[in-house]
């Protein structure tokens, strides 16, 4: 067949037989099996249909294995080394920390060391001996760097078992040497596409990783002939581990289990990406949260749980505040219980525009209040419960200066007029350096955190027994909703603002949850009880004679009116009641309200928190 496109055109016939020769001649003197160089491949090429090609046709063929031939003609590696005792280690990274110190060592313990672009030209520039990549597979870095290392000389020496003689043969036949260590990393895709300055959506494409995490599950696979390194933590361990005389399967598997963990965030990081690009429903088919440890713990809720505390790594969670993210300034390591205080705490002040204090307990508020003097508002919001402030979780929306701090410290408890306040947590946005200085010498317990305001429009999961339950957050403020008079008697203007103060704070109080408030500072309020009119008398309760003018929140409706949570409210002098409204029998909550001449206001908007 070649012979009839010859005969065809007599003058590209030498030129393509002069390729075909080259390309022969290459290919034995590098001992290299490919299917370019069978008879086979020729004729394929050549004419796939049997059929004489064109002179045209031939001429661009005779250029490609032209090509292909100088190709293979560039040395190469041993293909033995690694069988025959040197080892070979495969470095390919974006993030080149502590480079030269691993380069160094591999090269001190007789490694040789193959490497692509830039980390080649890295380690080159720090003394170490590299052999390029393009080197090994005969094969020039094409298509923008997308292509470098998809190759059977970098996947077999990767994935061939050493314990499988016919893996090593294939080996031997295909001329490819086997690596002893991977070393890599991926694409700062997460950095890119959660930094500040937005990029484009090709640009977010280009930044996603094809080979390395390629390179590093067949590593990670083959973990058991094959040291797979994904972080610059782990040289000196690596290092060390090379320099000694035994082979332990538990390190290699540490690092394979580290390897696959990292290429499973790097995807999952991918795939939020893309779906938000898509625009598709906020709840997709399939969902990967990535969590990374921050810390063990003592314990969990009891002394007889193990625990740990884990950080979303999400890309929705990245600059958006909150107590996983918090800096500890001082103090006892956080437990379980204590994040779960400060989250409700930091949460519930966070939602206040004045200067605000909420002290938490056992994740409820028993103390918030407003003040344009934050340690009014502090003593405020202890004088609401100090029994149960006690102990707590103190937050505040605003900088902890030196005059707050002293009162922190000094301040006795409205009880007695003698004990000094003891807390667990104090959490704000930021702190003066002498308020900080005074907190520390409050207690070497107190735990002092430093937060940022948690991002609206987070998505809200919890686990079930099997599964999770995922939802929006309960984001809603007085000012996204509106409270509709439904009583003859309209609410005066301050009487408003105390039923919406005390609307924000329900919302953050279990249900079933009454808030009493007045004057911007909560005097009481019923929580978790599985009757609303419990709910309502521990909170009466709790206010006290202060009730009188008061405001009123519920989290959700009254089921009953007339000698319940309604009458019973509207007879204790409380002036203005909000609730969602919605039930059956909302009717005689109204007629409950204009006998006893009490303002009524519908939010529309329910509250539960379970």
């Amino acid at each position: 067949m070649l012979g009839f496109a010859a005969a065809a055109a007599p003058s590209a016939s030498t030129s393509a037989a002069s390729a075909v020769t080259s390309l022969a001649n290459a290919a034995h003197a590098n001992n290299f099996s490919s299917p370019f160089s069978s008879p086979d491949f020729i004729s394929r090429t050549f004419s796939p249909s049997n059929q004489p090609l064109s002179a045209a046709s031939l001429k661009l063929t005779s250029y490609r294995f032209k090509a292909m031939a100088d190709t293979l003609s560039t040395p190469k590696l041993d293909s033995q080394s690694s069988v025959a005792g040197r080892r070979q280690t495969l470095i390919s990274l974006s993030d080149k920390k502590d480079l030269a110190l691993l380069g160094r060592g591999l090269q001190d313990l007789g490694f040789t060391i193959v490497s692509t672009g830039g980390t080649a030209s890295a380690l080159e520039s720090s003394g170490v001996s590299v052999t390029k990549v393009e080197e090994l597979t005969c094969f020039p870095e094409m298509l923008d760097g997308r292509v470098k290392t998809l190759h059977p000389n970098v996947h077999g020496g990767i994935l061939a078992r050493r314990d499988q003689e016919h893996h090593m043969e294939a080996l031997e036949k295909h001329g490819i040497g086997t690596f002893d260590v991977v070393v890599v990393n991926l694409y700062p895709f997460y950095d890119k596409v959660s930094s500040s300055s937005k990029i484009s959506f090709e640009d977010g494409i280009e930044n996603i990783d094809i080979g390395g995490p390629a390179m590093i599950r067949a590593a990670a696979k083959n973990h058991k002939d094959v040291l797979v390194v994904v972080d610059s933590d782990d040289y000196p361990e690596l290092l060390e581990f090379l320099r000694g005389t035994q082979d332990g399967q538990q390190f290699r598997r540490r690092l394979a289990w580290k390897a696959f963990q990292h290429v499973a965030s790097y995807d999952s990081a991918v795939s939020e990406w893309l779906w938000k690009q898509a625009g598709e429903d906020k709840f997709p088919p399939s969902l990967t949260v990535p969590l990374s440890l921050k810390s063990s713990l003592r314990y969990g809720e009891n002394p007889h749980q193990k625990a740990a505390f884990y950080v979303d790594k999400s890309l929705s969670e990245v600059n958006a505040g909150g107590i996983a993210t918090a800096i500890q300034h001082h103090g006892k390591e956080m437990s379980y219980n204590n994040y779960l205080d400060a989250d409700a705490a930091w949460n519930c002040v966070c939602e206040f525009n004045k200067p605000t204090c909420v002290i938490v307990k056992h994740t409820n508020p028993c103390g918030v209040a407003s003040r344009e003097d934050i340690i009014e508002a502090y003593r405020l919001a202890v004088k609401a419960d100090p029994v149960s402030a006690f102990g707590g979780i103190v937050a505040f929306n605003v900088e902890v200066d030196e005059a707050i701090a002293k009162d922190i410290r000094e301040f006795r408890s409205p009880t007695d007029g003698e004990t000094r306040m003891f807390y667990e947590i104090v959490v704000a946005p930021k702190y003066s350096k002498k308020g900080l200085e005074i907190l520390r010498g409050k207690s070497k317990t107190l735990r002092i955190l430093e937060a940022a305001k948690n991002s609206k429009g987070k998505l809200s999961l919890r686990q079930v027994g099997g599964g999770w339950l995922a939802q929006d957050a309960d984001d809603l403020t007085p000012e996204d909703i509106q409270f509709n008079v439904v009583s003859e008697k309209a609410p005066q203007e301050s009487e408003l603002s105390d039923a919406q103060f005390a609307w924000l704070c329900v919302k953050h109080v279990k249900s079933n949850a009454i808030v009493i408030a007045k004057n911007n500072c909560m005097l009481g309020m019923g929580s978790g009880q599985p009757n609303r009119l419990e709910s309502l008398r521990i909170a009466l309760r709790k206010a006290g004679n202060e009730v009188k003018g008061a405001a009123l929140a519920s989290d959700a409706f009254f089921p009953f009116a007339w000698n319940d949570a309604v009458e019973e409210a509207c007879q204790s002098g409380i002036s203005v009641i909000a609730e969602p409204g919605g039930s059956i029998r909302d009717p005689d909550a109204i007629d409950c309200c204009n006998k006893y001449a009490v303002s009524l206001l519908f939010t529309n908007v329910r509250h539960f928190r379970h």
